[in-house]
């Protein structure tokens, strides 16, 4: 049987760790190995080989497998892609569509269709999460670093300052053109892109005529059929906090996407208590529950990378409850103790 590691991004949260239980923190470059690789770790089936390529790009590792088709530049294309997306939606290059829009002091901006498109998405499950989902977080997350070792907390000000201008009611869409109502908001689509970017991947391969692939984009992984043989892809969840490949849960898919989020990857300790990257938009500070983590299975990665974050920021109960309401939609949730918790239809 081969198992595929989904590793993750994490969310900003605070926990406090006694100091012989602390879990040990990894170099940052081990860490972005462990988060965003897709790694086969037992004897693949196959009868050959996939081919695959993997590149640096989205702020992550990305990762394409094609396992009925063996061409090179089918991958390049993929990657072209990847790039096309990310100068569109990236808000840390000056030229793309989401820089000019926070840039633009609440004048309209005419952005890509894509663009629209994506913000559409974003701006229903910000509904969908009352709030507790906010894509004009981003003056909130550009105060918190989580790569360059500083360890540093926000001042109690400039996270005040950061949050009175969080509101997506007050982003205005008409036609290709994006309005601020407030000119000090700025969107950060990190919670939506890469989900976003795997289905318009999955949708270009499917239209090349490819029926078996993985596509992974730093922890959101999403399938193209099964494998060649007929069976599923076996896709491992993380044990919180192992450093190793060791899978807390195996799940079984067919042309589904798997998207987790926890607390275990991106994160410093500062007096004890672990920061991790899920933003609470109310309060500008780590969203605070008994999870370690969430992972979602759907047909659509985007869908799993917004209610991943989502369901994490509602808690077990919350959040399981708006699964259940959920079509083709199905979660676990990793609870501090290490409990698993399923919804009704995960891995049936």
């Amino acid at each position: 049987m081969s198992i595929f590691f989904i590793y993750i991004s994490s969310f900003l949260f605070t926990i406090p760790f006694p100091k012989r239980n602390r879990p040990k923190y990894l170099p940052l470059k081990i860490a972005i190995l462990n988060l965003f690789t897709l790694i086969c770790v037992t004897g693949c089936s196959f009868t050959k080989e996939p081919i695959q390529r993997t590149d640096f790009l989205l702020d992550t590792v990305v990762t394409i497998s094609l396992y009925d088709h063996s061409s090179q530049k089918l991958l390049d294309e993929c990657f072209d892609l990847c790039k096309n997306y990310e100068s569109k939606f990236s808000k840390s290059i000056p030229t793309s569509d989401i820089a000019k829009i926070n840039a633009s002091n609440g004048a309209p901006t005419k952005v890509s269709d894509e663009t629209i498109d994506l913000l559409n998405i974003s701006l229903d499950y910000c509904k969908l999460s009352e709030g507790n989902f906010d894509i004009t977080i981003g003056n909130v997350s550009s105060l918190w670093n989580f790569t360059d070792g500083s360890n540093l907390i926000p001042s109690k000000r400039d996270i005040e300052k950061a949050i009175s201008s969080i509101d997506y009611t007050k982003i205005f869409i008409q036609g290709n053109e994006v309005t601020l109502l407030d000119p000090n908001l700025s969107l950060d689509l990190g919670g939506t892109a890469k989900g976003y970017i795997a289905d318009r991947l999955k949708e270009f391969l499917l239209s090349k005529g490819v029926n078996s692939a993985l596509i992974n984009l730093g922890g959101n992984l999403l399938s193209i059929g099964e494998k060649p043989d007929g069976s599923p892809f076996s896709i491992g969840i993380q044990m919180p906090f192992e450093t190793k490949n060791t899978t807390i849960d195996v799940i079984q898919i067919k042309d589904q996407s798997v998207v987790s989020s926890g607390i275990y990857e991106r994160y410093f300790f500062v007096d004890d208590i672990l920061y991790h990257h899920i933003l609470n938009p109310k309060t500008g500070y780590p969203y605070e529950n008994n999870l370690f983590g969430v992972s979602i299975l759907c047909d659509s990665s985007v869908d799993g990378d917004c209610l991943s974050t989502i369901c994490f920021t509602l808690g077990l109960q919350k959040g399981m409850k708006l699964i259940e309401t959920l079509d083709n939609t199905e979660a676990l949730f990793i609870t501090k103790d290490y409990v698993l918790h399923p919804s009704s239809g995960w891995g049936n």
